[in-house]
């Protein structure tokens, strides 16, 4: 129609020509350079955290964060700073580091190319970056490695996918829901507002907050299960870097991206407006449990199947209007009901944990609890002591009448940077929690056995609260103790299933991860209806939701893993990253060695040339390299966070998009 969505890209340099005002000799363009006067706006087959492709109509010559946001409004999904894209990956990238890549790549036979290189140029890796000086982001990547993450059915490193790739059909697309051409609506010839006109008139929004009957089975073909740690951490080598634009990351039109939830911290989780959001985290907890990506036991698999079955059972069924109830972790019906609940749990707070209504008295938790300290050579053994947890420290009594008196403790722990693990089995009834203290030497482990699960959830409550530096006068500690005990409950088997096994045709591989379907069919059939009885009342909404607070509650939740190398150390270590701390840990077994949190880190910042990340912290400074991504990914995902926690109601709900470049992109 006319010429105002083109712009000029330069091959040569990976970098679109944004400085309108700019002449070509001022950008660096001479005579014999060759330049792409090509639409900003192209066809991306995008790929759901529910496994459907859509076809969608993306900005390729802005950052990938704005362009994510840009998707995200599209989609009807609130919070788009929790999404990002990534490659899609395959079974043999898991093989290797990023760092060992290229050279193990060179010894490979060369891949067969659908189609020729781009007048010579081949499109940078997703993790391949140089330094940026400058506020407006990096140039672009200059440095090519032979290795990129590929789509679905691709092998060769600079590949477009055809329009008709079997490996995304539209056939694919029509079975799941969608326009027989296979797009959803967008033409390269329709413009963005009347795009989003069709979307709304197509019923967009309900057909994205259900779930696909099936899944695309070349979907799952192409779905690959990490097999260890190591593995798990290779997966993250695949994020785009939201500081550079889609085009300079090696992407061209009609190519697949993963839309996925990057940053786990769910903010206003609200089922009046975030129906489509719920239900895609829901499907990214869902695949991530039945492709092993995350660990749990296998009462928990049961349970999480479970609220998956009602779930596909509620599908069709008609649910109430407005429904809020409990699906929620803060259930609010408007903003006055919101500031009325964050009043009531201020002000009862203060005593909501004390022994008494003294509100002068400090909060503290007695109790007779089994401990024990494992050493090496010796036969584990629980002995029972006297515990009263006080100020973010846990005091340890041989005898109830020295805890009253306060004499010196056995045990005097700072409960405050410990990790806090849990370790239950409710049909053996086992209730154990495992501490992971601070040391000298690194962590030191512990182990706390209760009586019953009610205990459990006070002390659990209660570790998990001291770790992060809050005491048991703060108001969210009875919020905690309950979801604790509804995570607990919802995992006790009832004595009779509601519903007859005839009458469902369960496939038990769509509901139990692979390393669990060692029993019959049959007997986990009766073991998923006998857990399913427990959740038989919930809406679809409802079991959504608890499904996502269940996987939120377990230990692995949330933690990006990446392999490192820290300074003067040759041997590799694992580095997890979560939403309020870094962790090394150990790369066989996960095991914490040690624990820093955000909230007494100083700065952060990567040496470009070297690709050496440094974190500053009040106790000390870390130094490590990054072998199985960019060092920049890790940058991005602790930059990423830090933006995240500025998010309040207090605050502008506008997205600033400049404060997370300036956490995020490298840049000061």
């Amino acid at each position: 129609m006319d010429w105002s969505d083109h712009a000029l890209w330069w091959p040569e340099k990976n970098m679109w020509l944004t400085r309108t005002r700019s002449t070509l000799d001022q950008c660096g363009v001479h005579a014999d350079a060759l330049l792409h006067f090509t639409p900003m706006h192209k066809i991306l087959r995008v790929q759901l955290p529910d496994l459907r492709y859509l076809d969608m109509r993306v900005d390729f010559s802005i950052k990938t964060f704005s362009a994510v946001a840009q998707v995200a409004k599209e989609l009807g999904i609130r919070h788009p700073e929790e999404l990002s894209f990534s490659k899609p990956l395959e079974s043999h990238h898991l093989k290797y580091n990023y760092l060992d890549t290229p050279k193990k790549r060179l010894c490979e036979p060369a891949a067969p190319q659908p189609h020729p290189a781009r007048n010579g140029h081949v499109p940078a890796d997703t993790n391949t970056f140089i330094a940026s000086g400058s506020p407006a982001g990096s140039t672009g990547s200059l440095d090519k490695s032979p290795f990129v993450c590929v789509t679905p059915g691709r092998c060769a490193p600079i590949a477009s996918t055809p329009v008709n790739s079997p490996s995304v059909n539209s056939s694919t697309l029509k079975r799941n829901g969608f326009g027989s051409n296979g797009h959803l609506g967008y033409s390269p010839n329709v413009t963005s507002s009347s795009s989003t006109e069709y979307l709304n008139g197509a019923g967009l929004d309900s057909t994205l907050a259900q779930n696909p009957p099936t899944p695309s089975q070349e979907a799952r073909r192409h779905l690959i299960r990490p097999k260890s740690l190591v593995e798990k951490a290779r997966m993250n080598v695949a994020w785009l870097d939201s500081s550079l634009s889609i085009m300079e990351q090696g992407i061209r039109e009609h190519d697949t991206l993963c839309l996925r939830f990057k940053f786990y911290v769910f903010y206003d989780l609200n089922p009046k407006y975030d129906a489509i959001r719920i239900n895609q985290i829901y499907e990214q907890a869902k695949w991530q449990l039945l492709n092993e990506e995350i660990d749990c036991t296998e009462e928990e698999m049961l349970m999480f199947a479970a609220l998956q079955l009602q779930v596909k059972l509620q599908a069709n069924q008609p649910q109430p209007q407005n429904e809020t109830n409990g699906a929620s972790p803060s259930p609010i019906d408007d903003d006055i009901d919101a500031a009325l609940n964050n009043l009531q749990t201020t002000l009862e707070g203060s005593s909501i944990n004390s022994y008494s209504n003294d509100i002068t008295q400090v909060p503290e938790l007695r109790d007779q609890l089994r401990f024990l300290k494992p050493k090496r050579f010796t036969i584990k053994a629980y002995k029972k002591y006297w515990f009263t947890c006080r100020d973010l420290h846990l005091y340890i009594y041989k005898t109830k009448e020295e805890m009253m008196a306060g004499e010196n403790p056995v045990f005097n722990i700072n409960l405050k940077g410990c990790e806090v693990t849990p370790d239950v089995n409710i049909t053996y009834s086992k209730y154990v929690i495992k501490l992971e203290v601070p040391s000298p030497e690194g962590m030191s482990e512990m182990y706390i056995r209760c009586e019953d699960e009610t205990q459990y959830a006070r002390w659990m409550a209660c570790c998990r609260l001291a770790a992060k530096g809050r005491s048991l006068a703060d108001s969210s500690y009875e919020t905690e103790k309950q979801t604790i005990l509804d995570f607990l409950n919802l995992q006790r088997p009832s004595e009779q299933p509601v519903i007859n096994p005839s009458s469902l045709d369960i496939q038990v591989e769509d509901f139990i991860a692979p390393k669990y379907l060692k029993k019959s069919k049959g007997k986990l059939t009766q073991r998923i209806l006998e857990a399913h009885a427990n959740v038989k009342d919930l809406s679809l909404v409802e079991a959504k939701m608890n499904y996502i607070k269940a996987w939120q509650l377990l230990p692995e939740y949330g933690i990006a893993l990446f392999v490192v190398k820290f300074m003067n150390s040759r041997k590799e270590e694992l580095l997890g990253v979560g939403y309020n701390r870094i962790m090394k840990m150990d790369i066989n077994s996960g095991d914490h060695q040690k624990t820093w949190r955000f909230n007494t880190m100083k700065a952060w910042n990567v040496n470009w040339e070297n690709k050496h990340m440094m974190v500053q912290f009040e106790e000390e400074n870390i130094v490590f390299s990054c072998l199985s991504a960019d060092c920049k990914v890790i940058h991005e995902f602790i930059g990423g966070y830090i933006f995240l926690s500025t998010r309040s109601k207090d605050a502008s709900q506008t997205l600033n998009e400049e404060l997370f470049h300036k956490l995020t992109g490298g840049w000061s």
